[in-house]
């Protein structure tokens, strides 16, 4: 069971570790390639710095979440505990590691980990954010990663 509510995908984008991680420790940049198209809105100078930070978005459905910085490596490792603002995380995960393998070229893996959810009504749509989800949200990173890398260089 434990190991069906962690979900992940990774795949190399073309661009380096220091730009991916921009565009994902930027709340203002997330709603731009969020896979699970649930992100309206986050407000500029959220920028995560360290271990402890709380950002705050906008969701399309209209609810607002504060979101807990529980791990974080610049550059390389960030992970966070959403929640409605306001209240404690219920216990899900979400998190991005980067591995450089060249200057232009990085793997990029996302995990969901929803073992640790208490809020038993967030048990449903923990069990819709499938691994495809995920794909879906490093494919749009890696666009706009490798766009800016392209261009930037």
């Amino acid at each position: 069971m434990e190991s069906e509510r962690v979900v992940r995908a990774d795949r190399e984008i073309e661009a380096s570790a220091d730009r991916i991680f921009e565009l994902i420790a930027d709340p203002a940049q997330q709603p731009r390639w969020d896979g699970n198209d649930n992100l309206k809105e986050a407000a500029p100078g959220q920028r995560v710095r360290a271990l402890g930070d709380v950002f705050t978005v906008r969701l399309k459905r209209g609810g607002i979440r504060d979101n807990h910085v529980v791990d974080f490596v610049e550059g390389r490792r960030i992970a966070w505990r959403p929640s409605v603002q306001g209240k404690s995380p219920p216990g899900h995960l979400w998190a991005w590691e980067l591995e450089p393998l060249g200057p232009s070229l990085t793997l990029v893996a996302h995990t969901y980990d929803w073992t640790e959810l208490t809020d038993r009504s967030r048990i449903p749509r923990a069990r819709a954010t499938t691994a495809e989800k995920l794909r879906a949200s490093l494919d749009r990173l890696a666009a706009i990663a490798e766009g800016l890398e392209r261009r930037h260089g």
